[in-house]
């Protein structure tokens, strides 16, 4: 671990109780909590030992104790917490997708590289080992070059047009929910952005895409397919096909193995990490690395690349938020 900063926590919903418990299995705990409910945040702080909870949601970034700001808000509100604690000097690492588009992100970007402080967002794919491990193989040359990459996400949704899912009024629809991890582990492996973007959209009622196919091809002849829906189950398996093999990553999101199958004579080769810490305590990690200086492993400009495919689908198929409008 890095220094010991003091994180604060915007938000106390589902994904920001998962952050609190790999902060515990780190033996640490948010140094102060913000939310628009009072009551909720004073149970959450409870539950986690959180000294520090603000009347005022604002007063957070006027906290000259904060170092590191974690934002787990509905997605059409990241942006302005992100500009607020960017503009205050705080470091932000903010869930996904970390914006709405692609324009927010560009100014989100300018305001950090202005005050010189670190922005990620908190993909769970750029900081599992397991990824690492297969970095290694690649660079060993054994696999040869990437040529085509199958990646699909499918959940079960309550077909109920007022919940986040689906409301157009909360950022909802596949892509900005569960798309940007699908898109981020078709861009880990691609040596650089898709410059050709196919897409077809099927949309719920309410306007937002409820299933999503993406072709994407860069100008290196590396093809993607990706494949999204929120109402039809698909297993969670990322495919990275090369000239000599292919790697495969089930429940690629927060993967602790991944086997490597070769062509030549089809034998398999297993790849496995620890999993005594949860997926998001390596965030949490390569968070505080990249904020001391020592390594920064936030991918950032994959973060961009991907908004910047997600926003053209959309926009593409006439699908924007009603901020966007």
């Amino acid at each position: 671990m890095a220094e010991n900063y003091n994180w604060a926590c915007i938000g106390c919903g589902h994904i920001a109780d998962e952050m609190a418990r790999a902060m515990k299995q780190l033996n640490r705990t948010f140094y102060s909590l913000a939310s628009r409910t009072k009551t909720n945040s004073d149970a959450f702080a409870q539950k986690y030992g959180i000294d520090k909870v603000y009347d005022n949601i604002d007063d957070v970034f006027s906290d000259e104790n904060v170092d590191i700001i974690y934002i787990a808000t509905p997605h059409n509100s990241h942006i302005e917490y992100i500009l607020k604690a960017l503009n205050a000097g705080k470091h932000v690492i903010c869930e996904k997708a970390i914006t709405l588009n692609s324009n927010e992100l560009k100014q989100a970007v300018e305001v950090a590289e202005k005050n010189n402080v670190v922005l990620a967002e908190a993909m769970t794919i750029f900081h599992m080992p397991v990824y690492r491990k297969i970095d290694e193989v690649i660079s060993s040359g054994k696999l040869g070059k990437l040529k085509l990459i199958q990646v699909n996400l499918g959940s079960c949704k309550d077909y109920d047009m007022t919940n986040r899912f689906f409301n157009m009024d909360l950022a909802g629809g596949a892509m900005l929910d569960i798309g940007v991890y699908a898109l981020s582990f078709a861009r880990y492996f691609m040596s650089e952005n898709p410059d050709e973007i196919e897409s077809q959209m099927k949309k719920a009622p309410t306007g937002a895409d409820e299933q999503v196919n993406i072709l994407l091809k860069n100008t290196e002849n590396e093809m993607a397919t990706v494949t999204l829906s929120l109402t039809a189950k698909l297993p969670k398996i990322g495919i990275a096909a090369f000239e000599n093999g292919y790697v495969e990553v089930s429940n690629y999101n927060r993967a602790f193995s991944a086997s490597i199958t070769y062509t030549d004579d089809e034998h398999t080769e297993y790849i496995e990490t620890d999993t005594d810490l949860d997926a998001l305590c390596y965030e949490i990690i390569d968070m505080e690395n990249a904020v001391s200086g020592k390594e920064n492993n936030m991918h950032l400009d994959y973060t961009i690349d991907v908004m910047d495919i997600m926003t053209k689908v959309r926009f593409a198929h006439d699908m924007k938020y009603p901020e966007e409008l």
